[in-house]
């Protein structure tokens, strides 16, 4: 079974950097897939693969990113440009949605500018591997 974890912008938001890489990697090692409203800053994802990168033992293999964010389009011009620069101004690290599963569930994110694909790993070969 696949657990997802949704999180609200507004949980983390007060929270410092260090405070929003421990909430998801904590969850995630819980063998949850994390759902984050918004996105963490391009410096925060770099901490969070550090961190996740010293954490790795026999029992937690690490984890799978992907961050989406709609207004990040290639080629924008017009009117289109200057409402998704407004949004993004409005909206800040809110707007978009940012990915962390387990890699002992996930097997792999596949991610364009507008969706996601998560493929998870069999339940049951999971479960017969912590059970030993």
């Amino acid at each position: 079974m696949v657990t997802l974890s949704i999180v609200p912008y507004t949980e983390i938001e007060g929270l410092s950097s260090l405070g929003r890489i421990r909430k998801l990697l904590n969850i995630a090692k819980e063998d949850k897939i994390v759902l984050l409203q918004g996105r963490l800053r391009k410096e925060e994802e770099a901490e969070l693969i550090k961190v996740t990168m010293e954490e790795i033992n026999s029992e937690f293999k690490g984890i799978e990113l992907a961050v989406i964010n709609p207004l990040e389009t290639k080629g924008e011009a017009g009117i289109s440009k200057i409402r998704n620069d407004m949004i993004s101004m409005l909206l800040g690290d809110r707007h978009g949605l940012t990915v962390v599963g387990p890699a002992s569930i996930v097997k792999s994110i596949r991610k364009d500018p507008h969706k996601i694909e998560l493929l998870t790993k069999d339940s049951r070969q999971h479960h017969k591997k912590r059970k030993r």
